[in-house]
């Protein structure tokens, strides 16, 4: 077998272990997003068909920030830091952002969105933050749950740094119920997005890392399950795009 197709297979299979939740999944995700960042906005908006940024529009509205438009809350797992950006610009936004994200690479790639000075990036990881307890209004994580290496650690840990009252909202990638869209949606995420995004990034495994991640990651019911399980209440759910999508809300009380 040629040396390529080696590599190739080696890659994928250590996307598929990643995704499926293996002991090195925190290091595979920290370096496949550092590699990929600077070409990350460019696919994530191409493969999506630019669906994604209004999906992150309605997450953030469910962020319910106009309780206390003045004050600090958390993009966690933050990537390029669209979600901050885009909250940093809402007419009567006036408190701050802090993104928090582990791959560094990331956080440089969305350097100069939004109002700048209203945004700060953390390198941090979403599992031990450098908050201190109750010290954000609301928190939100767009496609990022998923690439926790302890999903309910991970939940916790922003219950913590939540205000009684505040809320977590979650935007992540779901399954379609619908058979035809679900066979629809198998076809583009695995057969398609990882040529595309393999060829444009340059990182074959990063591109099969998303649909097996995605495959792992919890149904709408389950995550919802795992967020009341840590401690938050008033856990909704809505699922976006004929379930290509779902956003879940939950509140510290």
């Amino acid at each position: 077998m040629p040396l390529a197709d080696i590599q190739r297979e080696d890659e994928e299979r250590s996307a598929v272990d990643a995704a499926s939740g293996s002991a090195g999944k925190r290091a595979y995700v920290r370096a496949m997003f550092s590699h990929i960042a600077p070409r990350y906005d460019l696919l994530n908006h191409l493969l999506s068909f630019n669906i994604d940024r209004r999906w992150r529009r309605k997450a953030i509205r469910k962020l319910n920030w106009r309780r206390e438009p003045t004050g600090v809350y958390l993009d966690v797992c933050a990537g390029t830091l669209d979600v901050a950006a885009e909250l940093s610009t809402e007419r009567e936004f006036s408190g701050s952002v802090i993104g928090a994200d582990f791959a560094e690479p990331m956080l440089r790639a969305g350097r100069g969105k939004g109002q700048w000075m209203s945004i700060h990036p953390v390198a941090a990881d979403a599992l031990s933050l450098p908050l201190p307890d109750e010290s954000v209004e609301g928190a939100i994580a767009a496609f990022g749950a998923r690439n926790l290496a302890d999903l309910d650690a991970g939940l916790r840990e922003v219950r913590r740094v939540l205000r009684r009252g505040g809320r977590f909202v979650i935007l992540e990638f779901s399954t379609p119920r619908h058979a035809l869209v679900r066979a629809a949606y198998h076809f583009y995420f695995h057969r398609l997005l990882p040529r595309i995004g393999g060829l444009v990034s340059g990182n074959r495994g990063a591109y099969r890392y998303l649909p097996e991640s995605v495959a792992h990651f919890p149904s709408e019911r389950a995550l919802a399950d795992h967020m009341e399980q840590a401690g938050f209440r008033h856990v909704e759910w809505e699922s976006l795009t004929m379930g290509i999508a779902a956003i879940h809300v939950g509140t510290k009380v």
